[in-house]
């Protein structure tokens, strides 16, 4: 399987912990013991580029690099910038290939200067949401989101949510539990909360504690069975009353929303990695019938069990 090229371009001043999330995650990716993704780093002017906290880095690579990507994604700064010309000349070009174009933080203004958000969703950082709404009023802002695609193009709001958007890739490249994988090894939650219906499934917040984590990895190993409210609570040694507070406390969300969303995952996993039947991959997951089991998924997903398979099955991949 031919490595997928990443291109990561990095504006001055540029955060750090953008350059870094791609390079993390994308690095972690492995199909059949090799690497998934080459992921390359450039600049328009090739040498030290500033960073927002007051380093240089050396990015040796020109925009040069970007002719050969199969994805570009811009970095941004946490802060407004004035668009390199030069940049939004080669996102222009990349675009016009059809390769995927995603942006970081404040990198959405050089795609919405390239003209590749007019009329599309998008996003940014939220303290930069008003400057690009006013600059680029042709664009359909959706401030409460952790990231947005719109076709071929992406964008992501600040910080953190670069790791939602380059684990959102992943998953669309090489499926959820590739995608799920990578999240275990760089020690961040698959998903989170975005405010919106994202393609790949509904996010959920990342844990905020551990009294209930036994309870929790229990479940986990018991997903095919009827659990109850009570069977939780039993287990946690807490009353029904006491597991919903610190579940929610803990987790953002009730126990049995909980538990919904690792059904769904599993049973998506299992729909990407094995033959299992429709009725299989619902009693596995404890959904219950391959009804049930059609209903979640194409609710959570929009596709129907069949269809999300033939999408994201990594079998024929491997075959």
């Amino acid at each position: 399987m031919p490595l997928h090229r990443v291109a990561v371009v990095a504006p001055s001043p540029v955060s750090m912990f953008n350059l870094a999330i791609p390079e993390l995650l994308f690095g972690k990716v492995e199909i059949d013991g090799g690497p998934g993704y080459e992921v390359v780093v450039c600049t328009p002017d090739p040498g030290p580029v500033a960073t927002t906290g007051g380093l240089d880095l050396y990015v040796g690579r020109g925009l040069e690099a970007v002719a050969g990507a199969d994805t570009v994604l811009v970095a941004g700064t946490g802060q407004r910038y004035e668009v390199d010309p030069r940049t939004v000349s080669a996102v222009v070009e990349a675009a016009a290939r059809g390769v995927r174009i995603a942006s970081i933080c404040s990198g959405a203004f050089v795609l919405a200067e390239a003209g590749l958000l007019d009329g599309r969703s998008a996003t940014t950082y939220w303290e930069l949401a008003e400057e690009l709404r006013r600059r680029y009023p042709a664009l359909d802002l959706k401030g409460d989101v952790l990231y947005v695609q719109d076709g071929n193009v992406m964008t992501s709001s600040g910080y953190a949510a670069g790791i939602d958007l380059c684990l959102h890739i992943i998953r669309t490249d090489y499926g959820a539990a590739v995608a799920n994988t990578v999240a275990r090894q760089a020690l961040v939650a698959p998903v989170r909360p975005g405010g919106q219906t994202q393609f790949t499934q509904t996010p959920l917040p990342v844990e905020r504690g551990t009294a209930c984590a036994d309870t929790r990895g229990w479940a986990m190993r018991n997903l095919d069975k009827p659990l109850t409210l009570t069977d939780l609570a039993r287990h946690a040694g807490v009353s029904v009353r006491t597991l919903t507070r610190r579940f929610h406390a803990e987790s953002g969300v009730s126990p049995l929303q909980w538990l919904l969303h690792q059904r769904i995952e599993r049973a998506k996993e299992l729909l990407e990695t094995t033959t299992l039947t429709m009725d299989q991959i619902a009693e596995a997951g404890g959904l219950g019938s391959a009804d049930s089991l059609r209903t979640h998924i194409t609710r959570r997903t929009g596709l129907t069990p069949s269809a999300y398979r033939a999408t994201f099955s990594r079998l024929t991949a491997a075959a």
